[in-house]
């Protein structure tokens, strides 16, 4: 039966019409493992091809996935999925994952409004068993899903799986996860997809580690062997199989004179084993899938594999956006300075008039353009891998003995730190800046990275300052003023992509703490808006004024300290106080206004328009704007529904 089920799956892909011959063919990876295991490098060459055809179109995160197709098919061929259970960590390298598993004929639809994730999501597929897209999470979430198996009593017992790579592992989270597998029964086996790169080369001492690390692969087969023979002779059970596992690793260490760090903590490790020989793949899989206890798979890969433009620069092709599937050529989309590149510039002139200023990134150097200061002033500039909470705790004890941190991250990373900002930073009134790149909605990445927290979570830290500029011009300025800003931590958060208002290229001068500007007058409502809703609220009152709505408009400037002067003249005016801000409405800008306005006498209420207490798919900005009620059209309609509302009040009274 199996026979004529391989000779059907082969007879289909011989007439594939577009291009997929064996691709078309797989609709759930119970087709694959239909496949016999002699066709799968073929499968694997046309996911590859696949890829490249799509995301030189629809843009996502490409060197990634390229080289952890033969990874992926494995996994798939061997385990018996969706029940075993595959935990991946990211998720950058899920798009051969999502093409197995239901999600070919949709993936045109990948990042688009209404389409696919980036990311695995458990909302869209029973295969996403967790949702991925911050680093190092995997062991953790894999480790509870192996545990609740044996507790369960499931028969069988699931596999477990946790994908994670190399940068990821690195994470704090990840070692505690480590930690805490080698002291509970369970059988996770943990894949280590090693390919020497985050976005950016890995660094630190781990990555070191991973780059020599090895094992016999006879001592293995040896040691496999011998435990079989005396667990089947009665001789050692699972119960004491940890003091055999740490005997036999004792004397290996002095044979070969190499520790294994994985191996110390009791937790089995083979390889390293080449990534992308995915036959070989299979057969090591399946002779360590009903080992017990955990285990860890050491797995070397190219990020970037097949694709030559990719293998030879895989930071840059990591998300290249469009690109000529043919030649390799990137598109570029604008001109315009970002957001990061100003940052970028205005942090080396910091720190080349300044010799007490340092730069720390946690593996985002290219992405957050502090590469631009490590270029120059590399012995001034700290990446400290994927280790958020490390890097803010780090800029503390550099700012408590005078230095002068600033602490590049986007956003939705930086929630990772939070703790260490309050205890290690704030606590001690320490001047670190923060750079919170990526702040409010970012598009096609979805729920996992839109940067909508950073003010509520920043705004509750005493002593915190919180700023966003609403063009460069202004991002300049408020990083001189935070640097020369000692009594506290600040944080300046700025968008994804370039400022929409003209760059003056003006230089950067000192601004007032706390102090907002008045944009455009008008007196029958006003718009406090913050960021680059500053540009929304200016477009929004030009198109209420041919209503005959006169709205003033403000840049607040700052969240945190908020200007209580405008506020003043505003409720003694007893207008109504629409804020605008791009991130969640829930303890950011439009909470800190209203807990002004509710203290003081005046019938001034205050409308906020954010995000509203939920979570964001993904797609385009502008889309997102919309769906949230941010765009320019949904500020004027809210206005009007406003002056409306506060018309038909006053006829009542």
């Amino acid at each position: 039966m199996e026979k004529q089920e391989d000779k059907s799956v082969i007879q289909q892909q011989e007439t594939g019409v577009h291009g997929f011959p064996l691709l078309e063919t797989i609709q759930s990876p119970a087709d694959l493992r239909r496949l016999p295991v002699e066709r799968l490098p073929e499968l694997c060459t046309e996911i590859r091809r696949f890829l490249v055809k799509e995301l030189a179109a629809n843009p996502g995160h490409f060197a990634s996935s390229m080289g952890a197709v033969e990874l992926t098919v494995a996994l798939h061929y061997v385990f018996d999925t969706p029940y075993d259970r595959l935990v991946w960590d990211v998720g950058h390298q899920a798009y051969g994952h999502k093409l197995l598993t239901g999600r070919r004929d949709k993936f045109h639809t990948n990042r688009t409004f209404g389409g696919i994730s980036g990311f695995p999501s458990p909302e869209e597929s029973e295969y996403d068993t967790f949702t991925a897209g911050h680093a190092s999470n995997s062991i953790s979430a894999a480790l509870g899903f192996a545990i609740a198996s044996h507790l369960k009593k499931e028969d069988p017992e699931r596999h477990v799986v946790a994908v994670v790579g190399d940068a990821s592992i690195s994470g704090g989270l990840a070692f505690e996860g480590i930690n805490n597998v080698a002291n509970n029964p369970n059988n996770l086996l943990i894949v280590l997809n090693d390919n020497d790169m985050s976005i950016d080369h890995n660094v630190g001492a781990l990555n070191s580690y991973l780059t020599h690390i090895h094992t016999s692969k006879s001592y293995n087969a040896f040691r496999f062997a011998t435990y079989k023979a005396m667990k089947k002779l009665g001789l050692v059970n699972d119960r004491r199989r940890g003091i055999i596992t740490r005997f036999s690793n004792s004397l290996k260490a002095v044979i070969s004179n190499e520790q294994n760090i994985f191996e110390g903590l009791n937790i089995r490790y083979f390889g390293p084993f080449d990534g992308h020989d995915v036959i070989r793949l299979v057969k090591v899989l399946n002779d360590i899938k009903n080992m017990t206890g955990p285990r860890i798979l050491h797995l070397r890969t190219v990020k970037g594999k097949g694709y030559q433009p990719a293998e030879q620069d895989p930071a840059c092709w990591h998300a290249p956006g469009k690109f000529d599937p043919e030649t390799g050529q990137r598109h570029v989309d604008s001109n315009k300075l970002k957001y990061q590149d100003v940052f970028g510039q205005e942090l080396l002139k910091l720190a080349e008039q300044n010799e007490d200023v340092v730069a720390i990134t946690a593996a985002m150097p290219t992405g957050t353009s502090v590469s631009t200061m490590l270029d120059k002033l590399p012995e001034r500039v700290f990446d400290v891998g994927i280790s958020e909470g490390h890097a803010v705790t780090f800029a503390g004890g550099l700012a408590k003995e005078g230095m002068r941190p600033v602490v590049a991250i986007y956003s939705s990373f930086l929630q990772r730190g939070y703790d260490h900002i309050i205890h290690d930073v704030a606590i001690q009134k320490l001047p670190v800046i923060f750079a919170i790149d990526r702040a409010g909605l970012v598009g096609e990445d979805g729920v996992t990275h839109h940067g909508l927290f950073d003010i509520a979570y920043m705004r509750s830290v005493p002593g915190m300052i919180i700023a966003a500029p609403r063009d460069n011009e202004y991002l300049r300025s408020l990083m001189l003023t935070a640097y020369h800003y000692k009594e506290g931590p600040f944080a300046i958060r700025y968008p994804r992509g370039a400022s929409k208002l003209p760059d003056t290229e003006t230089p950067g001068k000192v601004l007032p703490i706390g102090k907002g500007e008045k944009l455009h007058d008008g007196d029958r409502i006003a718009l406090l808006a913050l960021g680059p809703m500053v540009e929304i609220a200016l477009s929004a009152a030009d198109k209420l004024a041919e209503e005959g709505i006169s709205a003033s408009v403000y840049d607040m400037i700052y969240a945190k300290p908020l200007d209580t002067d405008i506020l003043s003249e505003l409720t003694s005016r007893n207008i109504p106080i629409v804020t605008l801000e791009d991130g969640t409405i829930v303890g950011g800008l439009g909470s800190a206004v209203d807990d002004y306005v509710t203290g003081v006498e005046t019938t001034s209420k205050v409308h906020k328009i954010g995000v509203k207490d939920n979570f964001v798919t993904h797609g385009s900005i502008a889309q997102l704007q919309q769906l949230c009620g941010m765009d320019v059209d949904s500020v004027v309609k809210t206005v009007r529904d406003i002056i409306r509302d506060s018309k038909a009040n006053s006829s009542v009274e």
